[in-house]
């Protein structure tokens, strides 16, 4: 079994089967386009263009603002796949710049682009500053690329979500459920698509990456032993994205259909069957000094250190969910998708109130948490946001 597999107790890609039965449609739509890719040098935005590069696209455009990554990607592709008859290109800039603006004018002319930029982690609201960074990313420079495809005529504009959007509990999650209302708003004027899925398996920042940085640094273990989240591969993460990008009808939003019996796997679990792939068991330590301590004496007869505490961070649902009890939801159409079929929604002065209270917010330079909260809840009127006024930076 693929060790990446056994960490969440599957033996198989998610979405073989689907993948297997739209190829030849995948192929034929991907070598007749131009595409465009925004945050494409991330773990999914890097699975994205994987998928994407390997069928021979007419031209491929990868935008990120990590040079370091974009030139990872480059090596990957070129190792993996070698060449193709289209354009291939990166581009190390920021989408909120005026620098990005001068790109899309001048190398436009795409029929797909797939917005992969995203702020994904709850610590992201633990100040007011970062928190409007992340409204920045998730939200305005949504609109602001999403204009850009209406105004030059792109046939379809894919932008990534989470399930934390799903009822969200936290500034993250909700930003991107405030995304998916304006991009709802705009398929009055282009078609478009995105995918709520899980947490993506040692992506860069995530818990799973964080275990093997740890690891290589003869540093203690730490995860919440009562959080509990489904999980696919950076592999199925791009998957899941292309299908929705190429195949979903418009408003739609692609999810994995995992079971809560077999899928949903905790932190700590994780965490343990992790070490045994490096014939290890855990040292359980009762707090984060005993934990360092036990650190420093390493090796201790094949254990390692692990600290398993209970989650008490602002933000954190106990277990996931892709769609609420008033979403309609397709499960015919794919093995291993549903889809949630949105009608359009039309409540414009809203989305427009919103975006005057973070656009004045910025202009004046200086604001508090609550009032973006309030901001967020005049959209949301069912946000439950619960400030516990402790964060993940203040933890091990």
């Amino acid at each position: 079994m693929n060790s990446i597999f056994s960490l969440i107790d599957r033996e198989h890609h998610l979405f073989s089967n689907d993948i297997s039965q739209h190829e030849a449609t995948l192929q034929r739509i991907i070598r007749d386009s131009k595409f465009l890719v925004l945050g494409g040098a991330g773990t999914i935005g890097q699975a994205v263009s994987k998928e994407l590069f390997s069928r021979q696209p007419k031209k491929l455009h990868i935008v990120d603002i990590n040079e370091n990554n974009l030139a990872e990607l480059v090596r990957d592709v070129r190792s993996s796949y070698g060449y193709i008859n289209g354009e291939f290109k990166t581009f190390c800039l920021d989408i909120g710049t005026k620098t990005y603006d001068a790109f899309y004018e001048n190398d436009g002319e795409y029929d797909y682009i797939l917005n992969l930029s995203a702020l994904k982690h709850v610590r992201s609201e633990r100040d007011p500053y970062t928190l409007m960074r992340l409204i920045d990313v998730n939200i305005m420079n949504t609109q602001k690329t999403l204009q850009k495809a209406i105004d030059s005529k792109v046939k379809k504009y894919f932008c990534v979500s989470t399930d934390k959007a799903t009822n969200p509990v936290n500034m993250m999650g909700a930003s991107k459920r405030i995304m998916e209302l304006y991009l709802n708003r705009a398929s009055a004027h282009i078609n478009i698509s995105t995918a709520r899925f899980a947490n993506v398996l040692c992506s860069d920042g995530s818990l799973g990456h964080s275990f093997s940085q740890r690891l290589a640094k003869g540093q203690p273990l730490v995860a919440p032993s009562d959080i509990y989240r489904y999980f696919v591969t950076p592999k199925e993460a791009g998957e899941l994205c292309l299908l929705s990008c190429l195949l979903g009808e418009n408003r739609d939003i692609f999810f994995p259909t995992l079971d809560e019996d077999d899928h949903l796997q905790s932190f700590k679990d994780i965490a343990i069957k992790f070490l045994s792939q490096h014939q290890l068991t855990p040292l359980i330590c009762d707090t984060e000094d005993q934990a360092r301590t036990a650190a420093l004496k390493l090796p201790i007869n094949n254990q390692w250190p692990c600290f398993f505490t209970q989650s008490t961070t602002t933000g954190e649902k106990d277990k996931e969910e892709f769609f609420t009890e008033t979403e309609f939801v397709d499960y015919q159409r794919f093995n291993t998708i549903g889809i949630i079929k949105n009608q359009i929604q039309q409540d414009h002065a809203t989305l427009d109130c919103f975006n005057e209270t973070i656009i004045r917010l910025q202009r004046e330079g200086i604001w508090d948490k609550q009032q973006i909260v309030d901001a967020f809840v005049s959209l949301l009127p069912n946000f439950t946001h619960c400030e516990l006024n402790k964060f993940l930076d203040d933890k091990m």
